[in-house]
């Protein structure tokens, strides 16, 4: 799926941006917030004025009360929508926890292998009634398809977008397109810094890498857009979603599963670990500055042709 979208002059995006940052309170979390809440800034900013008035419009007709309605606050809707029961009878997580992620073995994997083929989506079904199974490239996809169709009812474009501004963070995700039998990540405890317990490797990508782009996701999401360069534009305001993911799942491999150079660690239960050090962090921090910067731009990319009128 090409997406095209010329950029906005930097006076326009800047007066969108401050649109932003001033409307909506931006706590400190994880890629599932702070990050998602940085692509959302990034990308509101580069939305075409046609395109941020519809989507506006959109989200501030929507009373579910998961998130608040702006663009911003919505990018993290699709987590609280799948967390809504994940404690007690995991109905709707199952139907949409798989839908986060695309999980491409390290060793002899393919996107194929984790999307199941790509199958697709049955006759007359919505997207946001789709199978359990499917993976984040083919509900991006989905999601977009319906927001082009002018046929789409309101209700089901409200939440192809909220799901779309979300999934798009996730597949620029490393650990969201890498699997070594270790659920992403999830099963692989690592220590650093200061930490006296273990966290996981998904975690640190997660949230601890982030963090380190500043607490406040708002300043971080400005320092972001600032430095993309023209070139950088160009260049990532095109290919499909499948090609997104294999860029993911190539900076896992390299980047996220390289631990040639780290120690382990044993805790005082015997279990193992990794004890990541200030080199791997060096590695690792510019994979996540381009993957939050590349998501944001995509995001409006994929925004601006899908819902220009």
């Amino acid at each position: 799926m090409p997406i095209r979208g010329a950029a906005p002059a930097m006076a326009v995006w800047h007066a969108a941006l401050a649109v932003v940052l001033t409307g909506v309170c931006m706590p400190a979390s994880a890629w599932g917030d702070e990050g998602h809440r940085i692509i959302a800034t990034i990308a509101y900013g580069r939305l075409e004025p046609a395109v941020r008035k519809a989507v506006d419009v959109l989200l501030a007709a929507d009373t579910d009360p998961l998130t608040a309605r702006d663009f911003v606050s919505r990018s993290t809707w699709a987590d609280r929508w799948r967390d809504l029961d994940r404690n007690t009878t995991k109905k709707q997580y199952n139907a949409t926890r798989h839908w986060h992620f695309a999980d491409i073995e390290l060793d002899g994997g393919s996107l194929a292998q984790a999307c199941q083929d790509h199958p697709p989506l049955p006759e007359h079904t919505l997207a946001s009634a789709g199978p359990a199974q499917a993976c984040v490239v083919d509900k991006i996809d989905q999601f977009t398809a319906e927001l082009r169709d002018p046929a789409t009812t309101k209700a089901e474009r409200r939440k192809a977008l909220e799901f779309v501004i979300h999934f798009v963070g996730d597949v620029h995700q490393p650990l969201h397109t890498a699997d070594h039998k270790d659920g992403g990540g999830n099963g692989v405890p690592v220590i650093y810094g200061n930490l006296k317990s273990p966290d996981t490797l998904h975690a640190y990508w997660d949230r601890h890498l982030v963090e380190r782009l500043g607490r406040d996701p708002a300043k971080a999401a400005v320092a972001l857009a600032r430095s993309i360069t023209r070139e950088q534009l160009r260049r990532w305001s095109t290919g499909s979603t499948a090609d997104w993911a294999e860029e993911s799942h190539q900076s896992a491999k390299s980047v996220a599963y390289d631990f040639s150079d780290e120690a382990s660690f044993v805790d005082d239960h015997g279990g193992e670990g990794l004890r990541l050090d200030a080199a791997y962090e060096a590695r690792a921090l510019p994979v996540v500055r381009e993957q939050l910067s590349k998501a944001g731009v995509r995001l409006a990319a994929l925004l601006n042709t899908a819902l220009k009128r």
